[in-house]
């Protein structure tokens, strides 16, 4: 019996310390040391949140810089990808379906805008993908074509090179990108 409330006691006590103290420990360690990212890098227009740095969302006008497709619907909790193999009809029928509303061939389409992304919250595109989009977000919001070079200029702006020229490749933040194209041509 005696080992049997030592066992318990053991067991609250840890209980304690691993799901209550370390959290809290390392939550307000993390507040105090970088309380941007421990918020969720979250952006701010006019004191309102707009959406996080570190998670994809939809952008569906045309108006505007469109990320990498979801098979989620840019949904955080069932984050996942869309686990159809280079076989599937399905994922053929819907990389044609979005080749198709760039209104330009598959082949002509940078990849990142046709296939989603292996957690499906992607927020980043290739600079590619955003220079692609380009004369899209110009008709849309009736930018002359001598003002190419102005959104050419900005995409080139938002590139974030690999991270110590090492890790990971060259990309383009969409949230960022968007609300820079809606304070430059608003």
């Amino acid at each position: 019996m005696k080992t049997i409330v030592t066992s318990i006691r053991v067991l609250l006590v840890l209980t304690a310390l691993t799901g209550v103290v370390f959290p809290l420990f390392i939550t307000g360690v993390a507040q105090l040391v970088f309380p941007e990212k421990a918020n969720g890098s979250l952006v701010y227009v006019n004191h309102e949140p707009v959406g996080s740095r570190l998670v994809g969302q939809a952008f569906v006008s045309d108006r505007y810089f469109w990320p990498r497709p979801s098979a989620v619907n840019y949904n955080p909790r069932p984050s996942s990808g869309s686990n159809l193999g280079p076989t599937s009809a399905a994922l053929r029928d819907s990389v044609l379906a979005r080749a198709a509303r760039f209104g330009a061939p598959v082949d002509s389409v940078p990849a990142d805008l046709l296939l989603a992304s292996g957690s499906g919250l992607d927020p980043d595109i290739s600079p590619l993908a955003a220079l692609f989009q380009i004369d899209r977000v110009m008709i849309a919001r009736h930018v002359p074509r001598t003002s190419r070079g102005q959104l050419d200029s900005l995409v080139r702006a938002y590139v974030e090179t690999s991270q110590f020229g090492l890790f990971g490749e060259s990309r383009v933040n969409v949230l960022k990108l968007n609300l820079a194209l809606d304070s430059l041509l608003p």
